[in-house]
């Protein structure tokens, strides 16, 4: 796709905002290589990188709302067909990976919608089953922003961080190097969180049983 190579080779605030927009659809642009390289390049002064956070984070919230739309008003029957579609698979999208959407929606109630916006694989289609459930739109709207904004932080901090290490032909490489370590840490730090609220649930479901005998 030259035209996102394109994008990607000239990112200013309107191109962070369009293609962070379309990695929070269908369409596979990878967040890490839009505001990681925004974030390096701010600096280095050509950037604020407020604005590049910003920015990004409104486009995740209109991409994601695009595809709280599609879930709440075509429903699952057009959603699979458009999976399982050759555009479809043109977008990296299949039937399995929506239905692992709606099971991490499902399995962890609303704030997945949050904690999905951390996970590969989970992250540009949670808003799908969001929309296919009826969430309330502006519960949606305010965890995608915590969530999306938290991870775009995350990317934001790694480039800038990569500008003083790094030159700029050894960039791709390192965000990619560095970006798995970074999706490892958040998996440990949300099944932490996950054993936390458990046994927490647990010990309070426990006192609650004793305080009836």
């Amino acid at each position: 796709m030259n035209w996102l190579s394109t994008l990607l080779g000239n990112l200013n605030y309107g191109t962070i905002f369009f293609l962070m927009l379309l990695e929070s659809t269908v369409i596979p642009v990878p967040s890490e290589f839009v505001v990681s390289p925004a974030a390096y390049h701010a600096a280095g002064g050509n950037l604020n990188i407020f604005l590049v956070i910003l920015f990004a984070t409104i486009g995740a919230d209109c991409g994601a709302t695009i595809n709280y739309l599609a879930g709440y008003y075509l429903g699952r029957p057009i959603i699979y067909k458009f999976a399982n579609s050759r555009w479809g698979h043109a977008c990296l999208l299949n039937q399995e990976k929506v239905e692992k959407s709606e099971k991490y929606f499902y399995d962890h109630g609303i704030a997945a919608t949050l904690t999905g916006r951390l996970i590969p694989g989970i992250r540009h289609l949670i808003s799908i089953p969001a929309g296919l459930a009826k969430m309330k739109y502006w519960q949606f709207l305010l965890y995608t922003t915590l969530g999306a904004g938290a991870w775009n932080c995350i990317l934001a901090a790694l480039g800038w961080y990569l500008h003083s290490i790094v030159p700029e032909d050894q960039l791709t490489n390192k965000i990619m190097e560095y970006s798995d370590y970074i999706k490892v840490i958040i998996m440990a730090l949300i099944g932490i969180a996950f054993v936390y609220f458990l046994v927490k649930w647990y010990i309070k479901r426990k006192k609650g049983i004793r305080g009836e005998e």
